[in-house]
This record gives structure tokens, C-alpha cells and sequence, in this order.
């Protein structure tokens, strides 16, 4: 006779229960991965929100996984469904990744941008707080602005002083751009629903953890634009550059490429909030931010970085002119403007939950580069090749 596995601990020594999640946002780049360590490790129950489900379609194969039964899909639009609140009443916990959360659509559609980001979140933190239900709601590092430092002259020695550019979650402001400039609906939209949330925790007792990803990386991110997504499409960096990269484009670099950003690997990132689910006594109340400051380098340097690593594991050398300048304006529109820097002080989430990031910026290239190549590079050859019809 077999005994049972011992039961999981969390970071306190307390039995870990099983929790049914509602996760509204399954099938994106972040719900795929965390949904795929909820049922690898983990004997959780899933009820996946999402209108796709193409990037989590390997997990609700009937019968033929260890997990059958513990995900089910439900392809709603929360926009205007009334079945929300019942899959919400029936969780535990409920983890809102829902967003519209590429730099491209902050100009060119500020008003999907804001309603998407702060008028659809309203519901899911209406039924949370009213159902007494925890809630894990995932904002952005975008809610910072721009560091104190950039408003400094560019010759002061002060511009290198963490103090004036280490974001801190409790103490660092969050400075936008003027209202013309569209590009900070992004942000505006998720900080006011961070201070919606925070206020139904104060005053109503919503147990609430925030998330503040700084650009996680990996694996079915975004999309390729003509392959899996529109062609016009405009997608995050490293889908940019990657697309560049499969095409044998020299890779855009938006005003030089010198804003500063870290990258952390979506499987690191993916252990963090696993860490807030499972240790809600340390995570509620708490806005985290997640990201990997030791994989800081501006937006040229990464496309440097991703052209050599791309050589590597395609076996193809570069191309002569691996990149070109293009302005703001030429590349996004009217109306865009950028944070400075991006570096997330760690404090909080280390001392709470004990992570910490383990993954190089090289090694995470690596690994999502793989991953673009074998996933893209002959639907790509085959789409160059096609005749364009006259």
C-alpha cells in the first residue's frame, strides 16, 4: 500500500489547500504560462475567462493529461457577460490579467487603451469586494511615469543616484506626461484602478494583492505580425525585434533606442504570483513590483543582445545594417512620449515572499529566441515567398 504524498507547505508551514481560481485573461502570453504551472505543479482548479484560447489549447486536451478536469474554459467577453460574477462567486480567488497592453494602441486607441484597462476591470473588482472573494489584479510598471531623474539637467550628477530612479512601490510618485500626450492612458487607466482597489481594501475589506510586471519575457508573447496576428500589427519590443529578426530586417530603434528597461524571465515571473497565491497571508494588501533589476540595458543595447543571440540559435549570420533609428512619431504617431527608466526596487516582494529572479537577460534570450525560430521562421520564409497579387 502506497502512501499519500505529503502535503504542500506554504512559506509559513501551513497546509496548502486546493483553491478553484477564476482567471480572467487565460489565454494570453502570462495566463498560458501560469496556467500551465498551476497544472503541472499544483492540484488547483482553473476556470480559464478568455475569447482565445489558442495560446493554452495543449491544456484542455481531453483525457490525455494528468490535469483533466482541473481547467475549464469559458470564452467570455467581460465586457458584457452576465456569467462573470457566477464563475467569480464560485472561486476562491480571482486573478485579472485582462488588459489591452501594447505601446502601439496607447495613441492610436486611447479610448479602447482606457476602457479596456480601468471601465472593464470595474466589474471583477465589484463582484470580488462584494462576495468577499481575494483578488490578485495585475497592473503594470507603467504606472510610474517617468523617474524623478529625467526632470533633472542631463548633467547632473544626481541622474545617477538610485534615489532618483529606483521605483519603489510605497514611496516612488508616479509622474505622467501632459494630457496630448495619449501615451500615458495606458498608465492613468491602471493606476486609477489601483486606487480603486486599494480603496475597496481600505474601506470594505477587499483582500487584494497588486502585481506591477517590469517587461516579462518569453514564450508566446504578443505575436508575429502576419503570422499569428494582424500584419499591421505593431507588438511589444521583443515581438518586434523578432520579427525583424525571422524577416532579415534591420531591427527599429524608437529615438535611438535609449530608454533603459530590465527583463525578467516569464518563469521566474510565473513563480512570483505562484508565490502570492499560495501565501495569502503575506501577499494581501501588498502591491509587488516583479521584474529583475540585474538585467537592465537600454532598448539599443537589447537589440544588439538579440541579433547576436539570434545568430546563435538560427545559425543564419546577421544581416549587414542589424539596425535603424526612427523617430517616435514615425514609428507610433502623434501623441507618443516614454518613461526614462524602468528599474524596480525589490524590497518588498523579497522580504514578503522570499523571490528573487534567477534568469540572465542572455539566457531568457536564448530560450524565447529557440522558441521564436522553431515556432516561426519557415511560416515566415513561406509568407516572404508568396507572390504579392498585382
Amino acid at each position: 500500500m502506497t502512501s499519500s504524498p505529503p502535503p504542500r507547505l506554504d512559506l509559513d508551514g501551513n497546509p496548502i489547500n486546493p483553491l478553484t481560481i477564476c482567471m480572467i485573461g487565460a489565454g494570453g502570453f502570462i495566463g498560458s504560462h501560469l496556467c500551465e504551472k498551476l497544472m503541472s505543479e499544483t492540484n488547483h482548479t482553473v476556470l480559464a475567462v478568455d475569447v482565445y484560447s489558442d495560446k493554452i489549447k495543449h491544456l484542455l486536451e481531453p483525457d490525455s493529461v494528468p490535469w483533466s478536469g482541473r481547467i475549464q474554459f469559458h470564452r467570455i467577453n467581460i465586457k458584457n457577460d452576465s456569467r462573470l460574477e457566477g464563475l467569480i462567486k464560485c472561486s476562491d480567488l480571482t486573478v485579472n490579467l485582462a488588459a489591452i497592453c501594447t505601446p502601439a494602441d496607447y495613441n492610436t486607441r486611447p479610448l479602447d487603451t482606457i476602457y479596456s484597462n480601468f471601465i472593464d476591470a470595474l466589474p471583477v473588482v465589484k463582484y470580488c469586494s462584494e462576495n468577499n472573494k481575494r483578488l490578485i489584479h495585475f497592473s503594470t510598471c507603467e504606472v510610474y511615469g517617468k523617474t524623478i531623474g529625467s526632470f533633472l539637467p542631463p548633467d547632473s550628477p544626481l541622474r545617477q543616484d538610485p534615489a532618483y530612479y529606483i521605483l519603489k512601490e510605497d514611496t516612488s510618485p508616479c509622474i505622467f506626461g501632459s494630457i496630448e500626450k495619449q501615451r500615458w492612458s495606458y498608465a492613468c487607466a491602471k493606476q486609477l484602478i489601483e486606487r480603486l482597489i486599494y480603496a475597496e481594501g481600505a474601506e470594505n475589506g477587499l483582500e487584494f494583492t497588486i502585481v506591477r510586471p517590469f517587461n516579462w519575457i518569453g514564450p508566446r508573447m504578443d505575436f508575429i505580425p502576419g503570422i499569428d496576428g494582424p500584419s499591421e500589427g505593431v507588438p511589444r519590443v521583443l515581438a518586434c525585434f523578432s520579427n525583424n529578426l525571422l524577416r532579415r530586417e534591420p531591427l527599429k530603434l524608437v529615438d535611438g533606442g535609449e530608454s533603459q528597461r530590465t527583463f525578467v524571465y516569464i518563469k521566474d515571473a510565473i513563480e512570483a504570483v505562484h508565490l502570492m497565491i499560495e501565501n495569502p497571508a503575506r501577499a494581501n494588501g501588498h502591491i509587488f513590483n516583479v521584474g529583475n533589476p540585474n538585467n537592465e540595458v537600454t532598448v539599443r543595447q537589447l537589440a544588439e543582445m538579440m541579433t547576436k543571440v539570434y545568430a546563435k540559435v538560427s545559425g543564419e549570420d546577421s544581416i549587414e545594417t542589424p539596425t535603424i533609428d526612427v523617430s517616435s512619431k514615425e514609428f507610433y504617431g502623434e501623441g507618443y512620449d516614454d518613461s526614462d527608466k524602468r528599474i524596480p526596487d525589490m524590497t518588498i516582494i523579497n522580504k514578503q515572499l522570499g523571490w528573487n529572479p534567477k534568469t540572465s537577460l542572455w539566457d531568457l534570450l536564448e530560450s524565447t529566441l529557440t522558441y521564436q525560430h522553431r515556432t516561426y521562421a519557415e511560416a515566415v520564409r513561406q509568407s516572404i515567398a508568396k507572390p504579392v497579387a498585382s
